[in-house]
């Protein structure tokens, strides 16, 4: 009896012990071959009543084949209406690669909110179901209200700035997309005539119109603001704008113009050629204008020629001069007494601390010589000598 029962022990307990082993190896496999699922990056968010908002959905797949999965929305509140996207159209189903890695944005929900639902919290359940009966779910959480918590911003880094006319303006501004769905901005200003806006994404050489900015993402934006050269002092503002389908973001650029400072050296007539004579004072008629649109004080004239050439004027030192006004002052140009014929170039400078500008004059340099009063005589005796000649020995 004891032999017997032995000897069925000794049958049965080889068979369990093969048994359990393969028993668990079956059960390791499923586990491993049941890895999907979808998410979203921000499953809960803020709307307004009305609006419209997207959520991007990302997919992992480990289960050793690539899989299609079926989109549905599981539960949506009474009223609100959502759809899936893909591909620039509505889709219902998606392939998941069985890469193990996310495939980020694979489809794209679109939900729109009512006009006129209560605020509130509301869930939205969306479900994802593969061929081979895996599935995943995702719970939206939104918060419904009145209020802009999710409203975007435009803003400037340094939004006022001032420089003298003339001068160009860089302002490094930041479009911020607080929505949960990308939004397209046109970009806008309302300048004075004359100014030039122009608005360039930062990293970018070209002027834009408008640009994209996806949800929750920001964008650099250098806006280049040019005033007109003649403008006057004084302060300007260019209201600059941002604007989508749900939004219209402003701010305000400040420009002070602090004035422009320039002269200009030249002549009444504007030719800048004169004749002269060695040894000889000159004198030239000079017009001193203000081109900029401040006044300018203590305009210091100076000058440079060739050595041993001497040049002064009847007034030195312009005390004021009006923005815009012209001075005439006389300069006296003396040729060195060894001058040789030829063109020479003299420079007259009108400047002082804020302002300079210098004119090169052309002087054509003459000497004098008597020879050619001398052959005149010699031609004269010469013409009375042969009449004398004539008439004393003519009838001979």
């Amino acid at each position: 009896m004891t032999a017997a029962l032995l000897s069925m022990f000794s049958l049965v307990t080889p068979a369990a012990v093969y048994a359990a082993p393969e028993t668990t190896t079956d059960t390791q496999e499923v586990s491993s071959d049941s890895t999907f699922e979808m998410s979203t990056a921000y499953p809960g968010i803020s709307v307004k009543p009305g609006e419209t908002t997207t959520f991007d959905l990302d997919f992992i797949n480990q289960t050793g084949s690539g899989q299609d999965a079926a989109l549905s929305i599981k539960d949506l509140p009474d009223g609100w209406e959502g759809y899936f996207r893909g591909n620039g159209g509505q889709i219902n189903k998606v392939h998941i690669q069985s890469s193990g890695e996310v495939s980020e944005g694979l489809a794209t929900l679109s939900l729109t909110v009512p006009e006129g639902t209560a605020e509130g919290e509301y869930n939205v359940t969306l479900e994802a179901v593969t061929d081979d009966g895996e599935s995943s779910d995702v719970t939206l959480t939104l918060n419904v209200s009145e209020e802009e918590n999710g409203a975007s911003t435009f803003t400037a880094e340094y939004a006022e700035q001032q420089a003298a006319s003339g001068t160009a303006f860089s302002f490094d501004t930041t479009l911020v997309n607080n929505k949960g769905s990308e939004q397209s901005f046109s970009l806008s200003a309302e300048a004075p005539d004359g100014w030039q806006v122009s608005f360039t994404p930062s990293g970018e050489s070209n002027a834009v119109a408008s640009l994209n900015v996806e949800a929750g993402a920001s964008q650099g934006i250098t806006v280049s603001v040019t005033p007109p050269e003649t403008l006057t002092q004084g302060d300007y503002t260019i209201p600059i704008s941002a604007i989508s389908s749900s939004e219209k973001l402003t701010e305000e650029l400040k420009v002070t113009i602090t004035g422009s400072y320039a002269v200009e050296v030249s002549t009444p007539s504007g030719n800048l050629s004169v004749d002269a004579y060695a040894n000889d004072k000159k004198a030239v008629t000079l017009s001193i204008t203000n081109t900029g649109n401040v006044d300018l004080t203590n305009l210091n004239l100076t000058s440079s020629a060739a050595s041993n050439w001497d040049i002064s004027f009847d007034e030195s030192t312009i005390d004021l001069l009006e923005a815009g006004a012209t001075k005439e002052v006389t300069a006296y140009i003396t040729p060195d007494s060894d001058a040789i014929t030829g063109d020479y170039v003299a420079s007259i400078t009108a400047a002082n601390d804020v302002a300079t500008s210098t004119a090169s004059l052309r002087v054509s340099v003459k000497t004098r010589t008597s020879w050619g009063l001398a052959a005149v005589a010699i031609i004269v005796v010469l013409g009375a000598g042969l009449g004398y000649v004539f008439k004393k020995y003519g009838r001979r």
